[in-house]
């Protein structure tokens, strides 16, 4: 049976109060520098689309992490974004004011001492996405999230967040309030359980649902573009309580706005990103 109580709404006054208009003597370096590892042969993609999300989403700069070979798909899908080699990556940390790892990231184990790295060195705000959480499901190393320095947000689909407790996709559908609050408890993080009426959960034990969304936005890489939104909006300065929340809002309300354009059936996960910037000035008119 599926467990309604104790939640909020996730609505478009609540993240008005986080979303103003910006001042006019705001610049670049102002608003956030945003680190996306992510991306792999035959996956590239998934990493233009998160560092597509967090540009639209307002990062001031946007930094793809990334293997050299593949800097000219990423320059020619996104030429907004600077492209720097993973090897280079470890010095290179203090630099950034939010991270993003896992989206199209493959199974290779060098990426998971990076990640480590990333947990252990960071103090800003770190998304955890897709292939990222699947390392620690797959190396049985899940609790150790909890010793991350960085302000951690995960985004696991029902999927993902079933390897991640040890539990069929079934039973976290089942209860997903329930099952996104035993996921901060698991890995210490803000949990965003992915799906119809996303579930934020804080390990505070807060839970919300967002109302925003449709289902044309089921489509292969949308989970990447949230993945780089709320990087972005952690990059801004909000905390990752908030950037979640705003996040899966701006996400799902982008989501609908290309519905309308569009139709659900046709809908396609650059779409999503491309009216992220459409969903932020509908909710700045407040």
């Amino acid at each position: 049976m599926k467990r309604f109580e104790n939640y909020s709404l996730i609505t478009k006054e609540s993240v008005n109060t986080f979303i103003k208009k910006r001042k006019k003597e705001i610049h670049k370096g102002n608003l956030g520098h945003v680190l996306i590892m992510a991306g792999s042969k035959g996956m590239t993609g998934a990493a233009i689309l998160s560092a597509r999300g967090a540009l639209r989403a307002g990062a001031g700069l946007v930094t793809v992490a990334i293997d050299e070979e593949l800097f000219p798909i990423v320059q020619v899908g996104i030429p907004e974004a600077i492209c720097i080699s993973r090897e280079n990556l470890k010095d290179n940390l203090a630099k950034y004011d939010a991270v993003a790892a896992g989206p199209g990231l493959g199974d290779d184990e060098k990426n998971v001492n990076l990640i480590k790295t990333i947990l252990k060195e960071h103090k800003g705000v770190f998304v955890l996405d897709a292939d990222g959480l699947n390392i620690f499901s797959r190396m049985n190393i899940v609790g150790t999230l909890k010793e991350s320095k960085a302000k951690l947000i995960i985004t696991p689909h029902p999927g993902e967040a079933s390897r991640l407790l040890g539990k069929s996709t079934v039973k976290i559908n089942e209860d997903r309030l329930a099952s996104a609050i035993e996921l901060t408890e698991v890995t210490g993080a803000v949990a965003v359980l992915k799906g119809a009426g996303t579930v934020v959960a804080t390990p505070e034990g807060k839970t919300y649902i967002n109302i925003t969304g449709n289902p044309g936005m089921a489509t292969g890489g949308s989970g990447d573009v949230l993945t780089g939104v709320i990087a972005a909006l952690g990059g801004q300065g909000l905390d990752p309580e908030v950037a979640a929340k705003v996040g899966v809002f701006l996400h799902g309300m982008a989501g609908d706005m290309a519905a309308e354009s569009i139709g659900e059936y046709g809908l396609i996960a650059s779409d999503i990103a491309n009216m992220i910037s459409y969903a932020i000035k509908e909710v700045c008119k407040i």
